[in-house]
């Protein structure tokens, strides 16, 4: 069977941070912010397993979309969560680089899917080329 990287980065994510909420929920009693990275987290790798059973083009690109957003929204939990001294520096750190490997996978998947995307609307166009500003 063909190596999936994003599949397989995506759901390593999750499974660090379903262990990274178990510790840290049992450890530093703080739920609320925790919660929202989980679900954030592990939403990136459910789109991804919806994307490859996906029922078109658009659909594929859609359930991406939604990954890549999910992912964004983790790195504002991860960024909240060292910014208010609940992890430190190389909790942080660890967790923004395999978060930043998976942003940049998706973006590069997009990006060459983009040229044979055919834009309904503005909005989709800003969208993704707010996300391919992000690796060039």
């Amino acid at each position: 069977m063909k190596e999936n990287i994003i599949k397989d980065k995506s759901f390593s994510f999750a499974l660090r941070i379903v262990k990274f909420y178990q510790f840290f929920s049992e450890s530093k009693k703080e739920y609320i912010l925790s919660k929202q990275l989980l679900r954030s987290a592990t939403s990136v790798g459910a789109m991804i397993r919806e994307a490859e059973h996906a029922e078109s083009r658009t659909d594929f690109i859609h359930k991406l979309s939604i990954g890549l957003k999910e992912a964004n929204e983790s790195g504002y939990w991860l960024e909240l969560l060292y910014q208010s001294n609940y992890i430190n520096q190389k909790q942080y750190d660890s967790l923004i680089n395999d978060l930043t490997e998976i942003l940049k996978i998706l973006v590069s998947i997009l990006k060459k899917l983009k040229g044979k995307w055919n834009f309904n609307r503005k909005e989709k166009l800003s969208t993704i080329n707010y996300y391919l500003s992000l690796i060039n």
